[in-house]
């Protein structure tokens, strides 16, 4: 009862206010308390949100950048449950979006600051994304985020071309049309975040479509290695804002030519257009 009344006292969280430093919202240097209210952390699960639909709103909703959301018109307090998964997202929208630089150094408290929470998801948020390679741990400063060159990106597509490519055409010749079919939703769900130009939100629908084509193949391992190249391959972003919205619709009518050739049990013509889809491989 009385840890009840306690936390029913407790003060807020205090909000995300975007541009509240002059050195930027997840900057290291940025000026400002590092202490947050603990009690945003709560008790809750801290594993990793499943993925939502493609088709839903953005995944991002703790995103302290987001240009769609409500901090246009105020500030937002990430919610209380599940504060890690929400922070984890928020901080993969980031990366996505590009509001995460490349080789900058991020402390956990200025971010915990900015999100209006205690250090410790944001730390516990970094530390995953240091299992995944987008960030890397500095001693007694925070997290820098991973620099990788246009070859580091081309190795990584090239990876992910070589285990997905075999896949998806030994797939074209068993799997039904009428299964294909089933991930139109999906391939419609990239189109229209390319159409959007939210990247963080076709970030999401990318891998969703990519993972509901080799789930197929029944292979939980193939899943989760394929699912990790992914993730590193989709950041920094390849593109600045101007050619954005050009690339990702790009890449999104790639998908549904794909799928369509795929309905049409055509495996010479999916793989001309998977190989097209990986930039810079060479079969």
């Amino acid at each position: 009862m009385e840890q009840a009344r306690a936390r029913e006292t407790a003060p807020s969280a205090q909000p995300y206010r975007p541009g509240a430093a002059a050195a930027g919202p997840y900057s290291a240097q940025s000026p400002g308390s590092s202490r947050v209210p603990e009690q945003a952390h709560g008790e809750h699960s801290r594993g990793e949100p499943s993925a939502p639909h493609p088709g839903a709103a953005h995944p991002g909703a703790a995103h302290p950048a987001h240009r769609n959301g409500p901090h246009r018109n105020g500030s937002r307090t990430v919610q209380r449950h599940s504060v890690r998964g929400q922070i984890l997202q928020a901080l993969r929208s980031a990366l996505a979006d590009g509001e995460l630089i490349p080789g900058e150094v991020y402390s956990a408290p200025v971010l915990g600051e900015r999100f209006g929470v205690s250090a410790t998801p944001v730390r516990e948020a970094m530390q995953r994304l240091a299992s995944e390679g987008a960030v890397e741990v500095v001693p007694n400063r925070g997290f820098r985020v991973a620099v990788r060159s246009p070859r580091d990106l081309a190795e990584l597509a090239q990876v992910r071309a070589l285990i997905e490519l075999p896949v998806i055409i030994r797939l074209t010749r068993t799997v039904p049309a009428a299964r294909w079919s089933e991930l139109r939703p999906l391939a419609a769900a990239t189109e229209s975040a390319a159409a959007s130009d939210d990247p963080a939100r076709y970030a999401e629908a990318d891998r969703a479509f990519h993972r509901a084509m080799l789930a197929l193949a029944g292979n939980d391992q193939l899943l989760e290695v394929a699912d990790d190249l992914h993730r590193r391959s989709q950041w920094p972003p390849r593109t600045g804002p101007a050619g954005r919205r050009a690339a990702l619709t790009a890449d999104a009518e790639q998908h549904m030519a794909l799928l369509e050739a795929l309905i049409s049990g055509d495996p010479a013509r999916a793989r001309s257009l998977i190989r097209d889809h990986f930039e810079g491989m060479d079969f």
